[in-house]
């Protein structure tokens, strides 16, 4: 089981390459861009966003007493947070584009108190940082887009 653990908490691996966080999340917005069918109902946004979440807890707590706390391979969440950030983002490449690049700046600046939640213990410490980031990613970008239908 443990296995599963490393494999799911480092996204298949990708956690032990450099930028392994960016790079992971920028796999899920390819993925959610191009399989619409999976993401074209809001409910499968949510139920999605919600299971890797789940796991990436129960995940993280695992490989936490192998790897360290909230150690740089860790990288499902960066998924969990780019699954916030483009929840009820219409399909389109600048939207994905802007989500990404929002969410990147919000959990590597850690505004706001996203930095405060680093400190819950292993798996929710791991998740709750990047789960706030990308839910000012995902204020942001529907801000933009409000802003964006007005003006534009």
């Amino acid at each position: 089981m443990i296995q599963f653990h490393k494999l799911f908490a480092s996204v298949l691996g990708i956690g032990h390459l450099k930028g392994g966080g960016t790079i992971a999340a920028i796999l899920y917005c390819i993925i959610w861009y191009w399989v619409p069918a999976t993401f074209e109902k809001t409910y499968y946004q949510f139920i999605i966003a919600f299971i890797i979440t789940g796991l990436g807890i129960w995940s993280s707590n695992e490989v936490d007493r192998l790897w360290g706390k909230d150690s740089s391979k860790v990288v499902i969440d960066e998924v969990a947070g780019m699954s916030i950030a483009l929840l009820l983002v219409p399909r389109n490449f600048s939207y994905t584009l802007i989500s990404l690049i929002a969410f990147r700046f919000f959990d590597i600046v850690k505004p706001l108190g996203v930095r405060k939640l680093e400190i819950l213990p292993k798996g929710w410490g791991v998740m709750a940082d990047d789960l706030l980031a990308g839910c000012y990613a995902l204020t942001f970008v529907h801000c933009w887009i409000a802003i964006a239908n007005k003006f534009g």
